[in-house]
């Protein structure tokens, strides 16, 4: 049985370092690879979002480990936590809270919702109305939420991990570009391989390790993290070749909806968490490169000849990368 990990953490409002960054993301996904098993890339992409102050929606089929995931990576940081059941009677009121009137003070006060956490869990987002969906809009965007006229902030770091099953459609809503596009990743942790599965029939066959669990890292030290990755360097060439790989989505004729310039920022934030986690402070090409099927791959909508070729949205974006000119060393 492997010894949990002794809790890291910086003093809040300290700088991080590359190296502190790379040691606790390192923690991380040690931590989160000894509930989910075999599946370091997804651990490592999600990881690459929470530095990137994004958020990441998980799509698969029902039972691979996507809220098992999205638990995980939550109890594997010492901060406040909630989860949300995304159901068809779930109230805008229930996720941003609600103005009550205190009979005490002889005024109204403010009663948070779920979304005041560090880390939210949504499970089945797509079975929630769109109106209730809608109320996630502000809180993603802007980091915060209005209620009343009263604009109230959101703990930093702050993450939204939802989860959806994209072929369970009865009582479902699907969620609109412009909900997709706010967040920042999608992965697919797709079925584990054989050996994995026997290790998930060890492991979790009595008592699940997430019970178990114990925190690496906390808020203070995420934040500071979050700090440390935007000041990744990152040249006009590389800013360049992001905008080109936008752009080239844009003009495509296998696509009738591009990538947007949230899009595009989203892609320079994930490449320069991308780095940091590799332990560089400037961004190469391959950090682009690294990320854009998960950046992009949910924000682009193909054509209908594009569907009649079954020609998927990655697939797409793996003959535009290749079309499009990478940066020269020394530019």
């Amino acid at each position: 049985m492997t010894k949990p990990e002794a809790l890291l953490s910086l003093p809040a409002g300290s700088p991080a370092s590359l190296g502190q960054v790379t040691e606790v993301a390192g923690r991380l996904a040690r931590a989160i690879n000894t509930v989910i098993e075999g599946k370091p890339d997804v651990v490592h992409t999600a990881i690459t979002v929470l530095l990137a102050e994004g958020h990441l929606l998980l799509e698969d089929v029902p039972g691979v480990g996507k809220t098992m995931l999205a638990k995980t990576l939550a109890r594997s940081i010492d901060c406040s936590v909630r989860r949300v059941q995304f159901t068809p009677d779930l109230l805008p009121s229930d996720i941003t809270g609600v103005s009550v009137f205190n009979q005490d003070v002889r005024d109204f006060e403010f009663r948070p919702g779920a979304i005041f956490a560090n880390v939210v869990v949504g499970d089945e987002i797509n079975r929630a109305s769109p109106k209730t969906q809608s109320a996630l809009l502000e809180s993603m965007e802007e980091g915060q939420v209005t209620v009343d006229g009263q604009t109230y902030d959101l703990p930093k770091p702050f993450i939204v991990m939802a989860t959806q099953n994209p072929i369970e459609m009865e009582g479902t809503y699907p969620l609109p570009e412009a909900q997709r596009d706010r967040f920042m990743a999608r992965i697919s942790l797709g079925y584990p391989s054989s050996r994995a599965e026997v290790a998930m029939l060890d492991s979790h066959g009595q008592v699940s390790p997430l019970e178990t669990l114990q925190p690496v890292t906390d808020a203070a030290t995420v934040s500071a993290m979050v700090r440390a990755v935007r000041s990744v360097f990152t040249s006009d060439a590389i800013k360049q070749y992001v905008v080109d790989l936008s752009a080239a989505t844009r003009s495509s004729s296998a696509l009738r909806l591009g990538a947007s310039p949230r899009a595009s920022l989203h892609m320079l934030r994930a490449a320069r968490a991308h780095a940091a986690l590799e332990g560089r402070d400037h961004v190469l090409p391959d950090d682009v490169q690294a990320i854009v099927l998960p950046v992009l791959a949910h924000r682009i909508i193909p054509t209908g000849e594009t569907q009649l070729a079954r020609r998927s949205t990655g697939e797409v974006l793996q003959d535009l990368m290749r079309r499009v000119p990478v940066p020269a060393a020394g530019r």
